[in-house]
């Protein structure tokens, strides 16, 4: 007697369908929840003085991204049961706000980097200033990336969410290597081809550093939740 065949939708072509359907949903949302600032950007000149304005336009980002982490960390792998719109929806009335509690700050705090730099003459700064300010602002990428995952998966206290990430910035430093990795590739992209792609590429992105991050998010699954 033959085994019995596996139904509809859970076979190899029909998850890797499933996943191009909630990649391409979800980039498209993050890209519409986006677009108020991504338009304003693209009004904005290459200016170092637009950086504060440009900061403003990035503030729907960060939401936005939280959701489709949210969306893409729950999504399914049965072509028969797909809902990937229903839990971004769901990813941005979770996260909007905790998101936000996280991601001005550090956009803020990035501005102020990047403005130091691009005016670093007028500082009067030794040279090596320079370069700690930019591992500073590495490293605070590096820390919103962790963040970014916690944030998007867990009801934290923003201090605790904050605190968490730190440590784990350095407690997994795989995961931390693959988000340096990831930003690397998006900085590159950005400067070698145009700075549209790695919006273009978002979900994609998003869902590596949800790969590299299954360790931290395992942890805070074991320890730090009831």
């Amino acid at each position: 007697m033959s085994a019995p065949s596996a139904g509809f939708g859970a076979g190899p072509l029909s998850r890797a369908a499933a996943l191009i359907h909630t990649l391409l949903t979800v980039e498209a949302l993050l890209l519409l929840a986006a677009a108020p600032g991504l338009a304003g950007l693209l009004l904005l000149g290459p200016d170092p003085s637009n950086l504060p304005l440009a900061a403003g336009c990035l503030l729907p980002l960060g939401p936005a991204v939280s959701a489709a982490v949210y969306a893409l960390r729950h999504r399914s792998r049965d072509l028969t049961d797909l809902h990937p719109a229903r839990a971004f929806r769901r990813g941005w009335r979770l996260n909007a706000v905790p998101a936000l509690k996280l991601w001005t700050p550090l956009l803020g705090w990035l501005t102020v980097i990047a403005f130091t730099l691009t005016h670093f003459s007028a500082t009067g700064l030794p040279g090596w200033w320079a370069g700690l300010l930019a591992l500073v602002g590495a490293g605070s990428l590096l820390w919103g990336a962790h963040a970014l995952l916690l944030t998007s998966l867990f009801a934290f206290r923003a201090r605790d969410t904050a605190r968490l990430a730190a440590w784990f910035l350095f407690r997994h430093g795989r995961t931390t290597l693959a988000a340096a990795s990831l930003l690397i590739l998006a900085a590159a992209l950005t400067a070698l081809l145009t700075e549209a792609l790695p919006a273009l590429l978002a979900a994609p992105l998003l869902l590596s550093l949800l790969h590299a991050g299954r360790p931290v998010i395992a942890e805070t699954e074991e320890d730090y939740t009831a």
